[in-house]
């Protein structure tokens, strides 16, 4: 809470000075070329744990907000892949663990990756999802997994919140 008041503080004092505050994130972007400014504003300070939604389904997932994870990550079910027209396509289930809420998806392949899980690797699909974070609507890339050992079922990574957000792990649930 004390690093929230003094990133405040800080903001009000070239607010005053009639300057804007910018911050570069240190870990993130990866490149210069990507390289987003982030103006701080209360808004966009999220914590370790937020409500996302993915439409059309109408119940928001926890997720976990994870700025050591490269790609943002679901919980998914009944995982096939399969060809239309020549292109690789995912079938999969998300089921909101909390309102039971379920909702099947076809997507295009947007490539497959290697992920290390506990010093063990493993190859996930990738498909770009709508997403509802906030006030803010906008389509990112999830690889698929079956997350059941997991406290939450979304896990939201680098390539969301780059340029989007800073975070706070001492709060949570700061979105709307």
């Amino acid at each position: 809470m004390r690093k929230v008041l003094i990133l405040f503080f800080v903001a009000g004092l070239a607010a005053c000075a009639g300057e804007e505050t910018t911050v570069v994130p240190g870990i993130v972007p990866n490149s210069a070329k990507e390289q987003k400014i982030l103006r701080v504003t209360p808004n966009n300070i999220i914590g370790e744990v937020e409500k996302i939604y993915l439409p059309p389904m109408k119940s928001p997932f926890l997720a976990r907000i994870d700025t050591g994870a490269t790609t943002s990550s679901l919980d998914a079910v009944d995982i096939k892949q399969f060809e239309r027209d020549g292109d690789r396509w995912v079938s999969f289930k998300l089921v909101n663990r909390e309102t039971k809420e379920e909702k099947n998806f076809e997507k295009r392949l947007q490539k497959r990756i290697r992920i290390r899980r506990t010093g063990e690797y493993e190859r996930r699909p990738i498909v770009e999802m709508d997403v509802k974070m906030g006030n803010e609507r906008f389509k990112a890339d999830f690889t698929l997994t079956e997350r059941d050992n997991f406290d939450y079922q979304a896990l939201v990574g680098r390539n969301i919140l780059s340029g989007r957000a800073i975070v706070d792990v001492s709060i949570s649930n700061t979105l709307k």
